[in-house]
């Protein structure tokens, strides 16, 4: 029942949006941040985000959001991220993430990763056929977001070209328990989603928190 109770809290609407800033922020967000995002006062922000932080959905901590240090520095505030755990909700109750992950045990002891991951890239193939074809990095931010994976661009250098990074992994639990055949099958998954020989191509390169796969121009593309 906790998940239960912890997903019933977003029903309210300034709580839901308050969390859907944070979360999408991808870094620490003070108060005041929060409630000008949400369009609400300061104090009733703070009543909802420690709401959530005591529910498990967001974590807190506290630095000087002025960035200086020592004397006049002023004191540290609290900060609020999205809490990495999981929150999943069936009833009846259903065990999916132990399935998954005895599934993944036996693929790996079999030395199935091929195999996965050509069934992987059919699927994405088929998600792609449904969707229509992807017009670039903004068409593939709207695809990725639509499958959960939270996208974002990001820019490599001062003047260099912009990536898709994501912040979420769908298959975060399971990859954690067998990341080479997780994140393998995930790559053929965005390879068949985002096609191999059009604009785009997906790539591994795994940041801490992070999906394991970014989308980028390709080769052919890239000038």
């Amino acid at each position: 029942m906790e998940d239960i109770d912890a997903i019933a809290l977003l029903q309210d609407p300034v709580r839901r949006r308050l969390y859907e800033y944070v979360a999408a922020q991808g870094r620490e967000i003070g108060r005041n941040e929060a409630a000008e995002a949400a369009g609400v006062a300061r104090t009733l922000a703070a009543h909802h985000l420690d709401r959530l932080a005591e529910a498990g959905l967001l974590e807190t901590g506290s630095r000087r959001l002025t960035g200086r240090s020592g004397p006049g520095a002023g004191r540290p505030a609290k900060v609020y991220t999205r809490a990495r755990a999981e929150r999943t909700v069936s009833l009846p109750a259903r065990d999916y993430r132990t399935a998954a992950e005895l599934l993944a045990e036996a693929a790996e002891e079999a030395g199935l990763d091929s195999g996965l991951g050509a069934a992987a890239r059919r699927r994405g193939e088929a998600l792609r056929t449904a969707a229509g074809p992807c017009d670039g990095l903004a068409g593939a931010v709207e695809l990725l977001a639509a499958r959960g994976y939270e996208p974002y661009l990001e820019r490599v250098g001062d003047a260099g070209p912009e990536v898709l990074r994501m912040r979420n992994c769908p298959f975060h639990t399971v990859a954690e328990h067998f990341p080479p055949l997780v994140c393998g099958m995930n790559l053929a998954l965005l390879e068949g989603l985002i096609g191999t020989s059009g604009p785009l191509r997906a790539r591994m390169d795994a940041r801490p928190g992070e999906c394991c796969v970014i989308v980028e121009a390709s080769k052919n593309n890239a000038d």
